[in-house]
């Protein structure tokens, strides 16, 4: 088998449809599989997997989780029951807008042995804020590294063809994330460049219901910390230095939030651990640092020199 589409979904009944026959309708010169993770949906997301599937049985794979499973184990298990050399990946709420998108990743994925993953950009429809669209992501089309995907992830999961031989089943520690795409996409960078194309070949819906969008970016800012400390030791000494620098860039922007929100012993702590990994290194980053040490400092003071301190500072 020469490619693989992962898809999980859950209660995408007004999505799954339209993911699955943008890939139905990839114009291609190879076998794929369509692998349909269907984490046990509350609504009809199920019944129109099952239609589907007796419609293209010998494309689609339809995967019924017996009970709910959880995005993460979803996504391991589903992975895990591909067979192809390559793994697309399109979640059950997105869709593809370009026919022949697997094609010209496939053939430069097996003109380019050095590449690991194939990408590119996506549009972002925001359910939430109609007529919103913007184009992810805005960096130059090219050639990047896995240390300028440790810097910032750049990589949209519907835009992602991965060369998966190396990676095998993910390891149980994505388990406790919330975030999957950005440590999975490293994890493969380990092997080899990232392409990114410079063309729109998918839609991605931002919607109340999404699990990853739907969450608070200081909530989503601890999560990448946390996969950035599973990653460390794995990735090895020779990461460490974009690790330590995302980490501290991480706990920079959490501690802005914190400070806005009033709490003055959370911003302390992401004060204290972005110094702790080189924040004090970190490029126009200073004034921030310095807007947190003085927020954190005034609370330390005597009320009177504290209510001295704020009218002079405003």
């Amino acid at each position: 088998m020469k490619l693989s589409v992962a898809m999980i979904t859950y209660n995408h009944e007004r999505f799954i449809r339209q993911a699955v026959e943008s890939v139905l309708a990839q114009k291609v010169n190879f076998d794929f599989e369509i692998v349909i993770g269907e984490d046990c949906s509350t609504d009809n997301t199920r019944k129109i997997v099952t239609e589907l599937q007796q419609q293209c049985p010998k494309r689609i794979v339809a995967l019924m989780r017996p009970r709910n499973l959880g995005a993460m184990r979803n996504l391991q298990e589903t992975l895990a029951a591909c067979k192809g050399q390559y793994i697309a990946l399109l979640e059950g709420d997105d869709y593809w807008t370009s026919e022949d998108k697997l094609q010209r990743q496939v053939e430069s994925l097996d003109s380019h042995p050095e590449c690991a993953i194939s990408c590119h950009r996506a549009r972002f429809i925001n359910e939430m804020s109609p007529g919103s669209t913007t184009v992810f992501p805005s960096i130059s089309a090219g050639t990047y590294s896995i240390d300028d995907l440790l810097c910032g992830n750049f990589i949209m999961t519907c835009s992602a063809v991965c060369r998966w031989g190396s990676m095998g089943r993910l390891p149980d520690w994505f388990l406790s994330l919330s975030l999957a795409d950005w440590p999975m996409f490293a994890l493969l960078a380990r092997e080899g460049t990232i392409e990114l194309m410079d063309d729109i070949m998918a839609d991605y819906r931002v919607h109340s219901g999404g699990i990853w969008s739907s969450r608070s970016e200081s909530s989503r800012l601890q999560d990448a910390i946390r996969a950035l400390h599973f990653l460390a030791p794995v990735l090895g000494a020779r990461h460490n230095k974009a690790v330590r620098k995302m980490v501290a860039r991480c706990y920079l922007r959490w501690g802005e939030i914190a400070q806005g929100m009033g709490k003055r012993a959370e911003t302390g702590m992401c004060l204290v651990n972005c110094l702790r990994y080189g924040g004090a290194h970190l490029d126009g980053g200073g004034a921030t640092l310095r807007g947190l040490a003085w927020y954190c400092a005034l609370g330390s003071l005597h009320p009177p020199l504290a209510r001295l301190k704020r009218a002079i500072l405003g």
